[in-house]
């Protein structure tokens, strides 16, 4: 995403107006989150928590995604009005945000501790 900063808004406009897409996405997210879900659901303290809930994200999230693809377009034609937004600030931050979450849990997943 920060390599490809300037053709993600255009990305993402083209792919939220497509049901289709939608739905293909919610079946590969709740597919993730079911197995994240099924092997992995512990709620105790610690690190171990926030894989579970990021599970659980993703199975709703996909099932929403199945269940409403159609109106999911919708929303996210009547987000993006007749244009793609332009500001990439937002983006760059939720890279960010990506990218300190996959270097945690890739350091809790591959340390001995």
């Amino acid at each position: 995403m920060l390599l490809n900063v300037n053709s993600i808004p255009t990305l993402i406009g083209q792919a939220a107006r497509d049901p289709a897409l939608i739905m293909v996405s919610g079946i590969i997210t709740f597919v993730a989150g079911l197995a994240i879900v099924r092997v992995h659901n512990f709620w105790k303290g610690g690190w171990f928590v926030v894989v579970t809930v990021l599970g659980w994200l993703f199975l709703v999230g996909g099932l929403a995604r199945i269940l409403f693809p159609s109106q999911l377009a919708a929303m996210a034609a009547g987000a993006f009005g007749a244009g793609v937004p332009q500001h990439t600030g937002f983006i760059i931050g939720e890279a960010i945000v990506f990218l300190v979450i996959g270097a945690f849990l890739s350091f809790k997943g591959f340390s001995r501790s």
